[in-house]
């Protein structure tokens, strides 16, 4: 399953400064520190296994910054992944969140259990992640599925050698409850939540276990959490192939287009330039000795689709592409991946894998993910088959699954779902039922390009977002914002 993150997310892992630093805290008080840039941080101690409260305990890094104003309490944050940094997003604040809503709540992030400043799953080395993310992930002969299954048996087998003990306890739930003794360490009664992605699915899972401890929730860019680990990979496929269409129709209108139009020849020249790079890695003259293989050439042509804003990259990136070059498409990778200057990963590729392996429950062989791959064909012809047989690790996970197949949250205060109808990376479909399967779920569409609505251009959205967190004003069901411009 591919990363369903933001891109203010990516941004804030390019622009963030200093992070959370310090001796353990107290296991249930919050000694705030100042840390720069007016921000506060600490660390809560939780328990390893929720299930023995008086047991072994972890560390969980927080951040906030005050409210500016009449304060009424805080909003946690979270940017997605999973393995995105809740302490990175949170830096980002006057960017995530809108100024109204800065002056009443104090922002709160943190990194979840197995992410960054949390006890992070490690697995494997830098030159070892390189390595792994250069296997062809859309293998087409046996040898590249050998290949790639070898791969990933030793990223699975390196996550049970370094982290074996943390694996187990990664999941959502167990996330999901960190955050509600965050929030009573806070002093807030009920919880204020902004996630967007997968932190769509942190909320919502956090509503089910606590749905009396609800103030108000923003689900922005949901998770359909009813669907199997294939059919998200197989839907979320499709969404990157309806976000490539549109991107390729504004592209035709731009004076520096690589492509003439229609769609159609357009996406068989993608699809032979992909091809080509099955067999020759496009130039790169990063200096740093990666070969651009088909692998990396399609995550940098991913990554773009996040926002409308990088479509002007995208552009160039291809038009690069086509003549040989593949750097700027690596740069975009890179910020997918996380891969910072000089090599160095965060933990958010291990990170986020060991949150899916242990969240869904994954077919027990690789022949069923072979069988998904040519499945996936037909609805997304270009990423079907890579997002598919990116989830091969789990096949091979050390711990056990621990899914969580259904949430309603009986009983919670209204929570609002925000989706963008040509979302990538979390397809409008996904909003629509998340909305539906939470028994106070309220859905706010938006007619729009790019992962996640809140903040990204929508007046509409904005004002309504912003209604419910201060005023817990409830918009009507199923109101739609109209497309920008």
């Amino acid at each position: 399953m591919r990363f369903r993150r933001t891109v203010a997310a990516l941004v804030a892992l390019v622009l963030s400064a200093t992070a959370c630093t310090g001796a353990d805290r107290a296991r249930t008080a919050l000694d705030w520190t100042g840390c720069g840039d007016g921000f506060e941080c600490a660390k809560l101690g939780v328990p390893l296994d929720h299930d023995r409260p008086d047991g072994e305990r972890i560390q969980i890094s927080v951040i906030r910054l005050p409210a500016s104003g009449d304060r009424l309490g805080s909003i946690l944050v979270n940017p997605g992944g999973p393995g995105g940094s809740g302490i990175e997003y949170a830096r980002s604040a006057r960017s995530v969140l809108s100024e109204a809503v800065r002056a009443r709540f104090d922002v709160v992030g943190f990194d979840p259990r197995g992410v960054g400043e949390s006890s992070p799953v490690r697995c494997l080395s830098p030159s070892e992640l390189d390595a792994y993310l250069s296997l062809d992930g859309s293998p087409d002969s046996p040898a590249e599925v050998a290949a790639l299954e070898e791969g990933s048996r030793r990223f699975a087998a390196g996550c049970r050698s370094r982290s074996g003990k943390l694996l187990p306890h990664v999941g959502t739930a167990d996330a999901a409850r960190d955050m509600d003794l965050l929030r009573a360490a806070l002093g807030d009664k009920g919880l204020t939540y902004l996630g967007k992605s997968y932190g769509t699915q942190l909320g919502a899972v956090y509503a089910d276990l606590f749905p009396g401890r609800v103030r108000a929730l923003v689900l922005d860019g949901a998770v359909d959490l009813s669907l199997s680990p294939l059919e998200l990979n197989a839907t979320q496929a499709h969404g990157f192939e309806v976000a490539l269409d549109a991107f390729l129709e504004d592209c035709f209108t731009a004076a520096d287009c690589p492509f003439e139009g229609p769609v159609k020849p357009a996406r068989e020249e993608l699809a032979a330039l992909l091809g080509r790079t099955d067999q020759e890695p496009l130039a790169n003259k990063s200096g740093d000795g990666r070969r651009i293989s088909e692998a990396w050439t399609t995550l940098g042509l991913i990554t773009p689709l996040y926002d409308r804003q990088a479509w002007p990259v995208l552009r160039q990136a291809l038009n690069e592409a086509l003549k040989g070059d593949g750097t700027t498409l690596l740069r975009m990778a890179d910020l997918l991946i996380d891969r910072r200057e000089g090599g160095a990963y965060s933990n958010q590729t291990e990170a986020n894998m060991a949150v899916n392996c242990v969240d869904g429950r994954f077919p027990a062989t690789s022949a069923a993910l072979a069988e998904a791959a040519r499945d996936s064909v037909g609805d997304a012809p270009l990423f079907g088959p890579s997002v598919m047989w990116s989830s091969l690790p789990c096949v091979y996970w050390p711990a056990k699954a621990t899914s969580q197949e259904k949430v309603d949250a009986p009983g919670a205060a209204p929570i609002m779902v925000v989706g963008t109808e040509r979302d990538p990376a979390t397809p409008y479909e996904w909003s629509e039922a998340l909305a539906d399967q939470l028994s106070s779920g309220v859905l706010v569409g938006f007619d729009g390009d790019g992962h996640t609505a809140y903040l990204t251009g929508s007046a509409c959205v904005d004002r309504l977002v912003d209604d419910y967190l201060i005023n817990l004003a409830v918009p009507k069901d199923g109101v739609r914002c109209p497309k920008i411009g």
